[in-house]
């Protein structure tokens, strides 16, 4: 724009103009004059009066003055010299602006005549303008793409002076970009032009600060300046770039949802809409990733949208994307790596990888039955685990790494325990430690390492005679600790003879369940005892064995009758016997002899009168001794000849008979002395001293048993200290021959069909094969406390027996369970009349008692198996001498307890017409009664 002329100069030079119309008519002439401007009030400008040609003298009157008020602000007249001077300092731009010829019309009058002078003053310039600028700071916006020589125009400074002081030059400040290019117009103004001499780069230098200097030509040069200022206008060249192209950042898991887990920050040098960035996920992203975080367009935050888990993935890679909104829009692309930190939230696992299930009994100690492995899905210390067992175990766990091995560490036994119930702990080192169970069911199989055995090292059955074959006899019973087929028993018979017959042919044993029958009907006149081994083995590999013995006892029924051996059957009538008529009463006529076959209670004999004898009045018999007595003096009228019948019964159920009949002859000749009986005394004979002498002799026994038993122990207590072990050999190795005895001892009781007591047996068998077996039956029917020697038994000896007080009486229970009868009555007497005996005894004590408490039994029992030791060891002094305890299975009555009637008369050896002894007799000092030939057999056993 073209400088404004200020509206008080444009006023001023109208009335200038209107002045010189209206006076051009008076002017006769007109003055020049020049001037610089801004002079000095004062300033002359010239002599106006000097130039009309006025005189001074005249200026007076001619009243020489200025012809407007106007002109009297910038000059003056001096009414006395006429000279025209400056009034005030004259500005010329304000007055002519940018004219290169600035003229100021003055009008001086004259009077007398008036006259109108015009005076030109013509207003010099001075350069006393700088250059100037429209304005202080011009902006110029240029596209960064614009091309290399594009031209810029730039605003022309204005400078008030005119001529050579005016603009003559611009110059611009240095600029690798641009350069000044002035062009000259047509009315000689100088145009400045910005010319681009280097590309712009927004991204780099967004604003270009440039000075522009305009010089004018004045002498001092003056100049003006402006602040071009370039503004690159941005294009979308540059991609959004992030600050790295792969970022990493940890995160911890189970982190909860929202979590921030960084903020992206891409950066675009563009500006404006292509710098405005969207972020997104990459077209890499995994679906999974996309689910567990959530990418903000707008600010770029990443939050965690789901279940972090370190097991499931311990390293999440994310691909974010940045894109700017410019034309065509550009992106950026980075990667953020996420490490996943581990925190213990995972129990340590233990995998089974083998097992040896089940085990056997015989593993090796350290043979490895299992392995194992140990897994914790977190890290670091958290997946350190240990593994530990639990204790009182025979395994141990060896490790190797996470890799354990679980081996034995203690024989293993699997009758003592058959399985184990391992616990595997693991541990792991994290805080708290998580912990982990595994439980393992180890069973233990079976080694046949157990042989079989028995409950019993003896068994004992009892069968009666006659039974059929068939018949069951016991049941043996062995256990196997081991299972299966080792435990699997098959029992037999083991091969052994009984009377040159093989044992399997006198009894069978069932194989499975071990139930003895019998083969064959036994008779106990042949057989008494069979002692049978019975064997069983298990089905193993190799089998293992073991054996036991039965011992049978054949018990004897009542199947035979008793035999009479005097007088001799058939023989009777032929040999008459002769008898005195003047025998007095009581008088021994004969004696009747008979034996049973049987044994025990079926061969206790009792002898009576039968009505058909002649004189059924005039005899007596001795119930029990079969003496037949006169029982009154013989009368004239008596017939010569006497036939006495005499029925000899047994006392078996049902009971069994056989007569024998005497034939008499009376004689008239004088008595001969006739030996009395003991049985037929007046007075009894004095109680025995026997019972205290046992007694004693039991006490003695038992306090040396005593003695001899402590004596031992400590000896073994020593012997168990020495190294050597010899110090203890008698108390393994040793054992008393009474103790062999007593061991070999086998007692039984025998009880009628009412549940009274018959007579207890007792079979002693020593070891020694020397030796000779012997039986002894104790009845309550004896007054004496004697022992009777008949004869050994023709048994095989059994190899070991073993009978103690306990097994005693489970045996007599068993024996009375067998036969399924009542116990004995507590208040059993033998009365008058049935206390069997000879007539002499009938006047003793009535009130002799069995005994009547399981006290008094077990008493009774001890005592008679003291005795029956004391016998074995040949120590006894009872009833006829050292080892002649008078025994008998079959013949009779043998043993007696006191306050039982007497059975001792009525004991016969067999093959021989002997009575044997009472020994209570002889210590009386009374000889036993006899007669026909019988007094001198009688003599010599008083004599032995």
């Amino acid at each position: 724009m073209g400088p404004k002329t200020p509206p008080q100069l444009a006023g001023k030079w109208q009335v200038l103009c209107m002045l010189s119309l209206c006076c051009w008519g008076w002017v006769s002439g007109q003055l020049r004059y020049s001037v610089v401007e801004e002079s000095e009030p004062g300033t002359l400008v010239g002599n106006v009066a000097q130039d009309l040609g006025l005189k001074v003298t005249d200026l007076l009157s001619r009243r020489l003055r200025l012809g407007s008020e106007e002109n009297g602000h910038y000059f003056s007249l001096s009414l006395m010299s006429g000279a025209l001077a400056v009034n005030q300092k004259i500005d010329r731009e304000s007055l002519c602006g940018a004219s290169t010829s600035c003229l100021l019309p003055v009008q001086v009058v004259t009077e007398h005549p008036l006259e109108l002078i015009r005076v030109e003053v013509e207003i010099l310039d001075l350069n006393d303008n700088s250059p100037r600028f429209a304005t202080p700071e011009r902006e110029i916006r240029i596209s960064e793409s614009a091309a290399l020589g594009a031209r810029f125009p730039l605003d022309s400074a204005q400078d008030p002076d005119v001529g050579t002081n005016t603009v003559s030059f611009y110059t611009l400040s240095p600029s690798i970009h641009f350069s000044l290019n002035v062009k000259t117009l047509k009315d000689g103004k100088l145009f400045p032009e910005l010319v681009l001499e280097q590309q712009l780069d927004r991204e780099a230098q967004a604003r270009h600060q440039l000075v522009l200097t305009a010089v004018d030509g004045g002498i001092p040069a003056r100049s003006g300046t402006t602040l071009i200022s370039v503004t690159v206008l941005d294009i979308n060249d540059n991609a959004p770039t992030f600050q790295s192209s792969v970022l990493r950042v940890g995160l911890p898991e189970n982190a909860p949802m929202g979590t921030l887990l960084l903020r992206l920050n891409a950066t675009d040098p563009d500006e404006g809409t292509n710098g405005q960035l969207d972020y997104s996920f990459g077209d890499h992203t995994s679906e999974a990733v996309r689910n567990l975080f959530d990418l903000d367009p707008s600010s770029g935050a990443i939050h965690v949208l789901g279940p972090i888990d370190f097991e499931e993935s311990s390293f999440y890679e994310i691909h974010a994307r940045a894109r700017d909104q410019g034309q065509p829009a550009m992106e950026g692309h980075c990667v953020i790596q996420v490490d996943v930190g581990d925190d213990n939230d995972n129990a340590p696992e233990v995998l089974l990888a083998s097992l040896v299930n089940p085990v056997l009994e015989n593993t090796p100690v350290g043979t490895v039955v299992g392995l194992f492995n140990v897994r914790d899905r977190d890290s670091g210390k958290n997946s350190e685990v240990s593994l530990d067992i639990s204790p009182d175990l025979p395994f141990q766990i060896k490790p190797s790494g996470n890799h354990y091995s679980l081996l034995t560490s203690q024989p293993l036994d699997r009758e003592a325990t058959s399985h184990y119930i391992i616990e595997l702990l693991a541990s792991d080192a994290g805080s708290p430690p998580l912990h982990a169970h595994l439980t393992i069911r180890l069973n233990i199989s079976d080694v046949n390492d157990n042989a079989p055995f028995f409950t019993q090292q003896l068994y004992t059955a009892y069968i009666p005679e006659n039974q059929p074959p068939g018949s069951l006899l016991c049941t043996v019973a062995a256990s196997d600790p081991d299972t299966g087929d080792n435990a699997r028993l098959t029992y037999s018979i083991v091969g052994n003879q009984i009377q040159g017959a093989p044992a399997s042919s006198f009894v069978y044993v069932n194989p499975e369940d071990g139930r003895v029958f019998a083969q064959r009907t036994f008779d106990y006149e042949l057989l008494q005892m069979l002692q049978i081994v019975v064997g069983v083995q298990d089905s193993g590999s190799p089998p293992l064995h073991a054996n036991t013995s039965l011992h049978l006892f054949v018990l004897d029924q009542n199947d035979n009758a008793p035999a009479v051996l005097h007088p001799r059957p058939g023989q009777e009538l032929s040999v008459p016997q002769r008898l005195p008529r003047s025998a007095p009463p009581g008088s021994l006529v004969t004696k009747v002899t008979a034996v049973d076959a049987d044994a025990g209670h079926n061969a206790w004999l009792s002898y009576s009168l039968l009505p058909q004898s002649t004189a059924p009045g005039l005899f007596l018999v001795s119930a029990h001794t079969g003496e037949v007595r006169t029982a009154r003096a013989l009368l004239e009228d008596d017939s010569d000849t006497q036939q006495v019948v005499v029925l000899v019964q047994d006392n078996g159920d049902p009971s069994l008979s056989s007569t024998a009949t005497v034939l008499l002859v009376l004689e008239d000749k004088d008595p001969e002395e006739m030996p009395k009986s003991s049985d037929f005394l007046t007075h009894p004979p004095e109680r025995s001293d026997l019972t205290l002498y046992l007694i004693v002799a039991l006490a003695a026994i038992s306090l040396l048993s005593l003695v001899t038993f402590t004596f031992l122990s400590a000896k073994c207590l020593r012997g168990h200290a020495d190294e050597d072990g010899g110090g203890g050999w008698c108390c393994r190795r040793q054992d008393s021959p009474s103790r062999d005895f007593y061991k070999q001892s086998s007692p039984s009781l025998h009880v009628s069909s009412d549940g009274t007591l018959k007579y207890m047996e007792v079979t002693l068998r020593p070891t020694d094969s020397q030796s000779h077996c012997y039986r002894t039956c104790f009845s309550p029917a004896s007054d004496g406390s004697d022992f009777t020697f008949l004869r050994p038994l023709s048994v095989q000896q059994p190899s070991a027996l073993a009978l103690e007080p306990d097994t005693f009486r489970s045996r007599s229970n068993t024996l009375r369970e067998r036969s399924q009868q009542a116990p004995p009555n507590t208040d059993w007497r033998f009365s008058q009349a049935q206390r069997p005996g000879t007539s002499g005894s009938q006047n003793g004590d009535e009130t002799g008692t069995w005994p009547n408490n399981q006290f008094d039994t077990e008493m009774l029992q001890a005592m008679i198996l003291a005795s029956a030791s004391e016998a074995a060891d040949g120590s006894s002094t009872l009833g006829g001498g050292a080892g002649t305890m008078g025994l008998s299975a079959r013949y009779g009555p043998q043993f007696t307890l006191q306050h039982v009637p007497d059975y001792r008369q009525n004991v016969y050896i067999p093959g021989s017409n002997a009575t044997l002894t009472n020994a209570a007799g002889k210590r009386d000092g009374k000889a036993p009664a006899g007669g026909n030939g019988n007094k001198k057999k009688s003599g010599k056993k008083e004599k032995k």
